[in-house]
């Protein structure tokens, strides 16, 4: 290792150097295009190490001279305070963005791939206590989680899964409000007879102190294993779970986490609105398919909520999970590193959970994430934390400033505009200087960017992201920095649907700022195409408002949001099975299962030509070496190529229909896998580019649809003499369920 990181350093000596040579602006491109050059050659071999090295000094020698031309010529006279106050915080938000490249490169540089976990004999494997933390989650939610998580495949005397209730406390059991004590009773009633059919242990404490770690701590107060399972309530395991993770533990006495991914059936609002669910990669997987093996090969992967096994020994240390944040996995995984507990990272999806459709719960779970982030940056300073390494302390200070970008994205979309609407000289550059350090500079980024993280983040998409989010979260970050305690532990909302295509509630202040952009840009234009001489600051300035401007429309897309009836995630699967219907047997595929039904196909191409909409039949499967009958309802026939399948919904919703979908869903890993790897395709700076110059177009032609429909019938209905509109309500297109399926909230997720 020392011989092949030896050229990374001498060229890193250089690169220092090259960063305090003073030189001529043809020096300085030619200097550029050649480290360009240089570093575009060792990326076509990123398995050599060397090579993988030395693009990140050759990329930091860009950036670094960058940041010295930005940081002695481009600045405002600090006698002009109009154009200096407004020109030092853009120079900050740079500066911010250069520090959080630095640390990025830092912890991805040589992400770890961990080896599988030992297996154990039964007699060696230790204890293990699940906890399913729950607040306001419908009975059948919970019911396919607690399902999952009691069929692990792990000796029955080594497992109890407990179902920690925070929506049945004895406290909301005798509030004062008679209807919200009577629903409270019910549920704990409810929740209580499916715990005992599914031979899990019920606890409800007594009232809803520090949120979910205070409900967890409840939980290992009644519990006593040697290791504990956290899996939120809409996280469903895999069967193999806790054999891909336990083993790790007995490798080292010193582990005190085993964090695996939290992989999704649906998707989030905005690939539901963009249309790229099942096409593009999620925003998570750059974080738990790159990020967090970076953190890993430091020591520093830290607790994401759910999803993971933990070493009771070691929460006794710090007297269970922390709740002084409301983000109480991170804070708790801190406590731990500072005491000299390890952590690990297995990089392998062995749950299936739900994340946020719409964009109110979307942006309410990340104005949690950023203010319980923030919150430890502020009360904890993982920086001066003892007990950390170097490399520990640059891990948590990078995950926590890292939700400051809402104030740098809102930076870079408004400070165009001070220049073209008032002429304030914030950045003092001409077009061949700014093409010498700005464009290389920016050339060099987004080739790094595809360079780590093409396979799993598509370019331009982390623009559209950061910006969604930064319009509502900038507020919550300056109340958190105006005061660090106040923000409070808020509920996620997740397995939602809608039965109409309509603006989201938070879309009115992404259309103004479009128009906004869009009135600075017909400014630019005008001011160009008249000012006898126009500089060519005006220039550079105009094209980096139109990259706002396309930001911005396709945000439009984003907040506009399409139809999601479907009420349950269907998860592809390829399983044998019997189905006996009209007094026949057929051998059939299982195609994919749902919560509320699944599709099949007849192995003999011989489709049932009795079966009619509505007629019943039953299902049966193996598990554990003995047959599982399910009833099923027919709900449909679906003709595609040169295949027939037939979609059924479960008849009944009982305990044992849960335990069969859990067996026919998360038997294997393997699917799972499957849609993980399907999407993780690299997606070229170019194509990536002229994917989203179309969404910019498409979506913001969209989003003023919706807005100029959302103004009609806005006007039908305060017009009196307007005739009143009567939509019929939809079906949901899942085969399934059959009975009224309720709205259902996910907490602390």
């Amino acid at each position: 290792m020392r011989c092949a990181a030896l050229p990374a350093i001498i060229a890193g000596l250089f690169g220092v150097f090259l960063l305090w040579l003073p030189i001529s602006l043809q020096a300085q491109l030619v200097l550029s295009l050649a480290v360009l050059a240089l570093m575009l050659l060792f990326m076509m071999r990123p398995q050599n190490k060397t090579f993988r090295l030395m693009t990140f000094v050759f990329s930091a020698v860009l950036a670094l001279r960058y940041a010295f031309w930005r940081t002695t010529e481009t600045l405002p006279d600090i006698n002009e305070p109009w154009n200096f106050i407004p020109g030092i915080i853009l120079y900050a938000a740079e500066m911010y963005c250069l520090i959080m490249l630095a640390i990025n490169f830092f912890i991805v540089a040589d992400p770890l791939q961990r080896k599988p976990a030992p297996q154990l004999a039964d007699d060696d494997k230790p204890t293990v206590d699940v906890f399913v933390p729950s607040y306001n989650e419908s009975a059948d939610l919970l019911a396919l989680t607690l399902a999952a998580a009691k069929s692990m495949n792990y000796p029955a005397d080594k497992l109890t899964v407990y179902l920690l209730d925070d929506g049945g406390t004895d406290a909301k059991c005798s509030q004062s409000d008679p209807r919200a004590a009577i629903a409270a009773r019910r549920r704990r009633e409810e929740l209580q007879a499916l715990s005992a059919s599914l031979g899990v242990r019920y606890h409800a404490r007594a009232e809803n102190s520090h949120a979910k770690a205070g409900n967890l701590n409840a939980g290992l107060a009644i519990s006593k294993s040697e290791l504990v399972v956290v899996f939120d309530a809409d996280h469903a395991p895999v069967r193999e779970f806790l054999n891909e993770t336990v083993g790790h533990f007995k490798n080292d006495e010193k582990l005190f986490l085993v964090q695996t991914p939290h992989y999704f059936l649906n998707p989030d609002p905005l690939e539901k609105n963009l249309q790229t669910f099942g096409k593009m990669p999620s925003e998570n997987e750059m974080f738990y398919s790159v990020v967090q093996r970076g953190l890993d090969k430091w020591n520093a992967s830290f607790f994401c909520g759910s999803a993971a096994v933990l070493r009771r020994k070691a929460l006794k240390e710090t007297d269970g999970f922390s709740g002084q944040s409301i983000t109480e996995d991170c804070e708790s995984a801190l406590a731990l590193h500072c005491r000299g507990w390890h952590s690990l990272y297995v990089d392998k999806p062995l749950i299936a959970g739900l994340q946020p459709e719409t964009l109110v719960s979307f942006i309410g779970q990340r104005v949690r994430w950023a203010q319980g982030m923030l919150q430890i940056l502020t009360l904890n300073r993982p920086f001066l934390q003892p007990g950390l390494s170097a490399a520990q302390r640059i891990c948590y200070a990078g995950t926590n400033l890292f939700w400051l970008f809402p104030l740098t994205r809102l930076t870079f979309m408004f400070s165009p505009l001070l220049y073209i609407f008032f002429s304030l000289q914030i950045f003092e550059a001409n077009i061949t200087e700014f093409i010498c350090y700005s464009v290389t500079y920016l050339i060099s980024s987004f080739a790094m960017q595809s360079y780590l993280f093409g396979r799993v983040r598509w370019p331009w998409v982390s623009e559209l992201y950061e910006y969604v989010q930064s319009v509502m979260l900038f507020g919550a970050i300056l109340s958190v920095v105006k005061n660090p305690r106040k923000p409070t532990f808020n509920v996620t909302s997740k397995g939602q649907t809608l039965d109409e295509s309509k603006l989201s509630p938070l879309a009115r202040p992404y259309f103004l700022i479009f128009f906004l952009l869009f009135a600075a840009t017909c400014y630019a234009i005008w001011r160009y195409t008249t000012e006898a001489m126009p500089s060519e600051l005006l220039l550079i300035v105009a094209g980096w408002n139109i990259i706002n401007m396309g930001i911005a429309g396709a945000a439009l897309g984003s907040v506009s949001e399409r139809r999601e009836r479907r009420r349950n995630q269907r998860l592809s699967v390829r399983r044998h099975a019997i189905l006996h219907a009209g007094g026949t047997s057929h051998a059939v595929i299982i195609a994919d299962v749902s919560s509320g039904g699944l599709s099949l196909q007849f192995i003999d191409g011989e489709p049932v030509n009795g079966l009619e909409k509505g007629e019943e039949a039953v299902i049966e499967i193996r598990r554990h070496g003995r047959g599982m009958r399910v009833p099923l309802v027919s709900r449909s026939m679906l003709h595609r190529q040169d295949e027939t399948s037939f979609g059924f919904a479960f008849a009944e919703r009982t305990p044992e229909t849960f335990v069969a979908i859990a067996e026919m869903m998360y038997c294997e890993q393997q699917p799972l896998q499957d849609r993980w790897n399907r999407v993780q395709k690299h997606r070229g700076f170019f194509t990536g580019t002229f994917r989203f110059a179309l969404w910019t177009i498409t979506e913001t032609l969209r989003g003023f649809t919706y807005a100029l429909r959302l103004v009609r019938e806005t006007t039908e209905i305060s017009h009196p003499d307007a005739p009143l509109i009567v939509r019929p309500a939809g079906s949901a297109s899942d085969p399934g369920p059959i009975y009224p399926a309720a709205v259902r909230g996910s907490a602390y997720a």
